[in-house]
């Protein structure tokens, strides 16, 4: 057998040298300690590690949480990984990680205008919201005043996918690791994979049903091409982008739904918010950064299929947004006319008299809230449903309720026009 120094990356070596614990954790006195100790304390824990390549390659406990925990009384001393960890090994895994929409997961829900009015268990309690969110980077300051609260964990990111302690790439690769994600009110993408033939055959492939040599696609096969972490797609989340396209109509329907995101004015002039959305990248803002996107998926799913087709099929989900924005606009334009009119009061926490997309469930009367789910839950429905080949998903959970809800947005704006009309009058 090689020696343990020829088999652990060079990096990991230096960690546990830097440690001082002269060998792999898992044969130093400390590591001997940790696994005797937590065998009793929490059992699954040390055999998930067992079962991990770090155990089998001689990585143990010190090389992540440290050295200074020693006893059940000083648990608070181990130290919570964070990407950084990973990073000493995986360095090249952690930098496309830190490039991608994942990293700013965090700092995208912080930055949402009534993130703070939600109670703290759903977002810095990581029970809702900060969930799934937890996989953005935190800075240091960050980690620290959660801490103060109480929350100690969650900033590790990279197990969101490689579950600790068996960090398997095998699970990380399964389109299931992205379900708890990916699915429910705004972006149900295991419900739209799971529902399509991609997501039918990966099924009967771990079924054993289907061949295993047959072709599946999984989320990580589209989204992350040879491994990459980016994680990026060319529309991103909320399918806006710059340029402008050539189309006069969309335009007008894209610039109103910038609007309604803050990220231009009533002046259709540029706010703060798109040097966010800039130094961000949260969104593809020239040409250029969407066609490298776009060509890297026709890449992928020629694998499969004839460019002919591919790029035909993605052309049909960009029709859809086109088509789908175009109703969302006349939402949008809807409630702005009762802010215009004085029909409506305009919140005073916007900052022009444009609805504001991103209050959710704050929005303070039903026609806005009608507006917020149109936006997130249906709008996302449509493209999304289309992108993932879900036709349920693409017509019935998206288009049919976009079609609805512009129709009781309409509804509710003539009768809340009638009743300001009679108080005028009166």
């Amino acid at each position: 057998m090689k020696p343990w120094k020829t088999v652990i990356p060079v990096c990991c070596v230096f960690i546990f040298e830097l440690l001082g614990t002269g060998v792999a954790a898992a044969e130093s006195k400390d590591g001997g300690k940790c696994e005797a100790c937590h065998a009793k304390v929490t059992p699954n824990v040390v055999n998930d590690w067992k079962l991990s390549k770090h155990a089998g390659m001689g990585i143990g406990c010190e090389a992540c949480h440290g050295i200074d925990h020693t006893t059940a009384e000083d648990a608070a001393k181990a130290k919570i990984p964070t990407p950084e960890t990973c990073g000493q090994c995986h360095a090249d895994r952690v930098e496309q990680f830190k490039k991608g929409k994942h990293a700013i997961a965090w700092a995208a829900m912080e930055a949402m205008p009534t993130i703070h009015y939600q109670p703290m268990a759903m977002t810095e309690g990581m029970k809702g919201c900060g969930g799934c969110h937890k996989i953005g980077i935190k800075s240091p300051e960050q980690i620290a005043t959660l801490a103060k609260t109480g929350v100690r964990f969650g900033n590790a990111s990279c197990d969101s996918c490689h579950t600790r302690h068996t960090f398997s790439t095998e699970e990380a690769r399964s389109p299931q690791a992205c379900k708890t994600c990916h699915m429910g009110f705004d972006h149900p993408q295991w419900e739209m994979y799971s529902s399509s033939k991609h997501g039918v055959r990966e099924e009967l492939k771990q079924l054993k049903i289907q061949n295993s040599e047959s072709a599946a696609p999984t989320c990580q096969t589209c989204h992350m091409q040879e491994g990459n972490h980016e994680v990026r797609t060319a529309w991103g989340f909320l399918a806006v982008r710059l340029p402008m396209p050539d189309d006069k109509e969309w335009t007008v329907d894209r610039v109103t739904i910038l609007q309604a995101l803050g990220v231009l004015d009533p002046d259709r002039k540029p706010t703060k918010l798109l040097d966010v959305v800039k130094a961000a990248d949260l969104a593809r803002l020239d040409q250029a950064s969407f066609q490298a996107e776009r060509d890297k998926m026709v890449k992928t799913c020629n694998q499969c299929h004839s460019i002919n087709f591919a790029k035909d099929q993605l052309q049909h989900g960009d029709e859809m947004i086109k088509s789908a924005d175009h109703l969302m606009a006349q939402a949008i334009q809807e409630v702005a006319g009762l802010y215009r009119d004085g029909v409506l009061p305009k919140p005073a926490n916007y900052p022009y008299a444009f609805p504001n997309l991103l209050t959710f469930h704050d929005a303070p009367t039903v026609v806005e809230q009608k507006l917020f789910v149109m936006f997130l839950e249906h709008r996302m429905r449509t493209f999304q449903g289309t992108f993932h080949a879900s036709p349920d998903y693409a017509l019935w959970y998206g288009w049919s309720e976009m079609q609805r809800d512009l129709t009781e947005i309409k509804e509710l704006s003539a009768q809340m026009r009638r009743e300001h009309s009679t108080v005028q009058a009166k």
